[in-house]
């Protein structure tokens, strides 16, 4: 059953560096360019973060003949294309970071746009997915009659997710979810008679996504639609139903926002092509946008291109596989562990700060791994270390710890939390075994109880007493 992504494509670029001075033509800070990076962006973000995933995903697009077209297309490797000619120049949208922080963005090529044709390959396409995302980037695409003909009769029996643009289309009727953001969902409502009354018909709601997404269920006429709220979660709307269900999300320390709402879509076609209730691919889709985030977000994403794709692939294969023969590795912890449980695989997981990675941490690690198809690190955040250790900890960022984590070969992922316990992540992931030092051995583990509920085992591993944090931050104190 393949995954089929319609929508429009662009070139994202990164310029990171530092700021240091101003430059002396006018008051405005002189980046000093240390990176560039270079991705998919709109609907071919969609499909990259599902090949890379491991799903079977065709992106069906149009493509401008350009510079920027060619360099999409060595980025998209992996990806089954089916694009026809744009008529246009390809959209490229940069943006420049001085350390942790946005400058400026500018846009080349990103005008108002004609409808393009849709081929007859591009319709067979859309015609054999067993789940469809519309990933409408206001470039004309989602307006294609044919298309959206198409997408119209497909309604009522393939799942489709409709993520739209405030300069695109209405979504065609019928489809499963519509995914706006708060704020498009407000203006778009906006769009409709009575949406400045509603809080005065209905007192008894004041949340505005609650107000909008009502507005939009019956102008939409889709099966539901789900507001996302940033850090506040979601808010999910069904038709026929009058109570709407909030959608939590998980407490993370996120930076860039930019990518969550393409991550949540492609989730949800994840988790409605498993065959889950709309209520339930909602929460787990919340959930693995935040754990994007909390990974680092689209900063964090490989710079694709046909020949370092050519080179992970030649990794992958020569790499152990999981049971079941998983062909891809995930970097996001939820995914990762139903990928490998699903495929008959064992899921291991660790925590700890892991501040000033030392040789005993290597050790435990590895050991881990060995039990199981997946190791899945579950990491202390910066506010957890502080409350646990102190005020002068972690000497080590979050992001750095969990970056130098990920570089070890026996580390497949790394799931940040905020408590001052693994319990609320572990009750997430519920891995198949709950790996600890052997300085508990003897000892009933912590999280033995909730571990067990799942059928999980609570196992240790060697613990080397000679090596620490504690002693390493010592022996740092005193040398400094």
């Amino acid at each position: 059953m393949r995954i089929v992504v319609v929508g429009d494509v662009m070139l994202d670029v990164d310029l990171s560096g530092e700021a240091t001075r101003l430059s002396p033509d006018a008051p405005v800070p002189v980046v000093d360019v240390s990176g560039v990076k270079r991705r998919a962006g709109g609907a071919g973000l969609v499909a990259r973060m599902l090949a890379e995933d491991g799903w079977p995903v065709t992106l069906v697009t149009v493509m401008g003949d350009d510079d920027a077209g060619r360099q999409l297309e060595a980025h998209l490797a992996g990806v089954r294309l089916v694009s026809g000619p744009s008529g246009h120049p390809s959209p490229v949208k940069t943006r420049v970071r001085a350390g942790s922080h946005p400058v400026v963005r500018f846009d080349e090529g990103c005008g108002k746009a004609p409808v393009p044709d849709a081929s007859p390959a591009m319709l067979r396409a859309v015609e054999q997915a067993g789940v469809i995302i519309v990933a409408d980037y206001g470039r004309g695409l989602a307006a294609n009659p044919q298309l959206r003909d198409l997408l119209a009769g497909l309604a009522g029996r393939v799942p489709i997710i409709w993520d739209p643009h405030p300069s695109g289309p209405d979504p065609v009727p019928g489809v499963a979810v519509v995914t706006p953001n708060a704020a498009e969902a407000g203006k778009a409502a906006q769009a409709y008679a009575g949406f400045q009354d509603a809080g005065s018909q209905d007192p008894a709601v004041q949340d505005p996504a609650v107000q909008a997404g009502r507005i939009l269920l019956e102008q939409w006429q889709s099966r539901a639609v789900l507001v996302t709220k940033g850090e506040q979660g979601a808010v999910l709307l069904r038709k026929g139903s009058g109570s709407p269900q909030a959608v939590p999300a998980p407490r993370v320390e996120a930076g860039d926002p930019c990518g969550a709402g393409d991550r949540l879509a492609a989730s949800l076609a994840v988790h409605l092509l498993a065959g889950r209730d709309l209520g339930e691919a909602a929460g787990l889709a919340v959930r693995d946008a935040a754990d994007f985030l909390a990974s680092g977000g689209v900063s964090a994403l490989p710079d694709h291109a046909s020949s370092t794709s050519a080179a992970r692939d030649a990794r992958n294969q020569a790499a152990p596989r999981p049971q079941g023969g998983s062909r891809r590795r995930t970097r996001e912890p939820l995914l990762l562990a139903r990928t490998v449980r699903e495929a008959g695989g064992t899921v291991v997981a660790t925590g700890g700060c892991f501040d000033l990675l030392h040789a005993g941490h290597v050790r435990s690690l590895a050991a881990a791994r060995e039990l199981g198809d997946c190791l899945i690190v579950c990491l202390n955040s910066d506010e957890s270390v502080r409350r646990l250790k102190g005020p002068d900890r972690p000497i080590i960022g979050q992001q750095d710890r969990a970056e130098l984590l990920l570089a070890m070969e026996c580390v497949d992922a790394v799931m940040i939390f905020d408590d001052d316990t693994p319990v609320a992540a572990l009750d997430r992931l519920r891995p198949d075994i709950w790996v600890k030092g052997g300085d508990y051995k003897g000892a009933r583990l912590p999280e033995a109880e909730l571990v067990e509920q799942w059928g999980g085992r609570c196992l240790t591993v060697p613990y080397h007493p000679a090596r620490s944090t504690t002693g390493l931050a010592d022996a740092l104190a005193k040398v400094g």
